[in-house]
C-alpha cells in the first residue's frame, strides 16, 4: 500500500462477474495503484464475497482486499471467523473484515438487520474466536482452530446508535454519510463520542468514507443517474442530512416497479426514471456536488486532499449501478486522480 501518499483510495466491486473475471479486476486495480479493492455481501444478488475475496488473494500481491460488508445475521459468527481466517492467510496483513447490520443480505430473504446489540455481540463472538478463545454457544463450548488474530474488524455505520456503537468497539469505521463536510461531521462526532465512552483514542481509529464517484467534465449529466441513490437515503431516514445540504426530497416507503431496491435496482434506468417524481434534476446536481466525488480528476483529487486533512484515512469508490464491474472507474482514476493526488509516486 501506498504509505506516502495520505489518503488511502480503494474501490468497490460488486461480485456481479464470475469469480476469475472478478479477480482480474482486483489485479487491475492493483497495477493502477488502489490501495484496496473492497467486495460486498448478499447473496441473492452476487457471487460469495468470500469465494471472492480468496480468488482477489490469489490473484494479487499488494492491494488490501476487505468485504464491505458481510454481516452476522445470514451468516453465524463462527461462519464469518472461518470465513475471514482462511482468507487472511491467503493474504497476510491485507485483510479487512468488514460487517453492517444486513441490508441487502437480509431484505431479500424476509429476515431483519442486525439490532446494536446483536452486531456488539456478533463482534464479540468474531474477536473471541479470531484470537483462539473459547466462546459458548448455547451451552457448547468450542474454539476456532489455526486462529487469525491479527483481523481487524471495521464496521459499517450511518446512524448515531451505531456510530457511537463502532466508536467503541471497532478496529475502524466505514462511514456511509458521503463526502459532504456538513454530515461528516457529524458522523465523526458520534464515532468520536463511542470511543471516548470507552477510553479510546479516536486518532487510532481508520476512517473510512464510502462515495459515489465519475470523472467526467459534465457533472449535471452524470448526476441524473444518482436519483435512486438520493432517494433511498431519503427513503431511509437521511431526509434531515439531505435538508442540511439543501436538497428536500420526500420519497414514499415502498415505491413501485424497483427490485430489488433503489440502491441495488436491476433496471438502472427505469429507477432513474420512477425516482424523478421525487428527486428532480436540480436536486440531483446538487447530491453529486454535496455527498459524491463527481468531476474532472484534478476536482476530486482536491477533494480527496481536502478529506484527508478533516480527518479521513480512507476513501472507497464506487461507480452506479450493481451489476457490472466498475472498469471505466477504476481506468479513469487509476489513470487521472491518482496520479494527481500523488504526483511524487512513480508509477
Amino acid at each position: 500500500m501506498n504509505e506516502n501518499s495520505g489518503i488511502r483510495v480503494g474501490v468497490r466491486i460488486p461480485p456481479c462477474d464470475r469469480v476469475d473475471r472478478l479477480a482480474g479486476t482486483a489485479r487491475r486495480a492493483e497495477e493502477l495503484g488502489f490501495d484496496q479493492v473492497w467486495f460486498p455481501d448478499s447473496q441473492l444478488l452476487w457471487r460469495d464475497v468470500f469465494t471472492v475475496l480468496t480468488a482477489a488473494a490469489l490473484g494479487t500481491e499488494r492491494i488490501g482486499l476487505g468485504s464491505a460488508v458481510t454481516n452476522v445475521v445470514t451468516r453465524h459468527p463462527a461462519v464469518v471467523a472461518s470465513a475471514a481466517r482462511s482468507v487472511a492467510e491467503l493474504a497476510p496483513g491485507r485483510f479487512t473484515l468488514g460487517l453492517g447490520v444486513g441490508n441487502s443480505s437480509v431484505g431479500p430473504i424476509g429476515l431483519r438487520s442486525s439490532t446494536g446489540a446483536e452486531l456488539r455481540a456478533g463482534i464479540a463472538t468474531l474477536r473471541a474466536l479470531l484470537q483462539g478463545q473459547e466462546c459458548d454457544f448455547n451451552g457448547v463450548r468450542s474454539r476456532l482452530r489455526d486462529p487469525a488474530p491479527d483481523v481487524p474488524i471495521h464496521v459499517a455505520a450511518s446512524g448515531p446508535r451505531n456510530l457511537r456503537l463502532a466508536g467503541e468497539i471497532a478496529d475502524g469505521v466505514v462511514l456511509l454519510s458521503g463526502v459532504s463536510r456538513t454530515t461528516l461531521a457529524g458522523a465523526t462526532a458520534r464515532v468520536r463520542e463511542g470511543a471516548e465512552a470507552a477510553g479510546r483514542s479516536t486518532e487510532a481509529i481508520p476512517l473510512t468514507v464510502s462515495a459515489f464517484c465519475a470523472v467526467t467534465d459534465d457533472v449535471e449529466a452524470e448526476a441524473r443517474l444518482l436519483k435512486p441513490i438520493c432517494a433511498s437515503i431519503a427513503q431511509n431516514g437521511g431526509a434531515p442530512f439531505l435538508a442540511l445540504a439543501g436538497i428536500e426530497v420526500d420519497v414514499p416507503a415502498r415505491v413501485e416497479g424497483v427490485y430489488p431496491d433503489l440502491v441495488h435496482a436491476e433496471d438502472w434506468d427505469a429507477a432513474v426514471e420512477i425516482c424523478s417524481a421525487w428527486v428532480s434534476d436540480e436536486m440531483a446536481l446538487r447530491f453529486a456536488q454535496e455527498f459524491c466525488l463527481f468531476g474532472t480528476a484534478k476536482e476530486i483529487a482536491e477533494r480527496l486532499t481536502a478529506l484527508h486533512a478533516d480527518g479521513v484515512t480512507d476513501v472507497f469508490l464506487q461507480h452506479v449501478g450493481s451489476y457490472d464491474p466498475p472498469t471505466e472507474l477504476i481506468e479513469s482514476v487509476g489513470s487521472a486522480v491518482l496520479p494527481a493526488l500523488r504526483p511524487d509516486v512513480s508509477r
